[in-house]
Formats: C-alpha cells, sequence, structure tokens
C-alpha cells in the first residue's frame, strides 16, 4: 500500500498525512472534490462536453 501511495505524487502524500492524523472524515470531501475538477476539465474540452451534459 505504501508503494502504491508513493507513486501517486501529491494525492499520495495527501492521504497518507490524513490517515496518520486520522482525519478519515475528510477523505470523501477530498474524492467528491476530484470528482468536480475532473469534471470540469473534462466539460472545458469540446470534445467531451457532450457526454459531460448527458450527466446533467
Amino acid at each position: 500500500m505504501r508503494d502504491f501511495l508513493a507513486r501517486m505524487g501529491i494525492l499520495g502524500e495527501l492521504l497518507t498525512f490524513l490517515w496518520k492524523r486520522k482525519l478519515y472524515w475528510l477523505i470523501p470531501m477530498i474524492v467528491v472534490l476530484i470528482v468536480f475538477a475532473v469534471l470540469i476539465i473534462l466539460g472545458s474540452n469540446p470534445a467531451t462536453q457532450p457526454f459531460i451534459y448527458t450527466l446533467f
């Protein structure tokens, strides 16, 4: 598990920090923020806009 988190870079460091500090309740909020960020990035690309707009 440590090798996987080490390869994830900044996200892996963040998850390791949250796990050591016992801030488990923050992990779902960070996951939701990442999902929204990915949707915004994909929605700004003209090739993927029709697929994103069908979700809403």
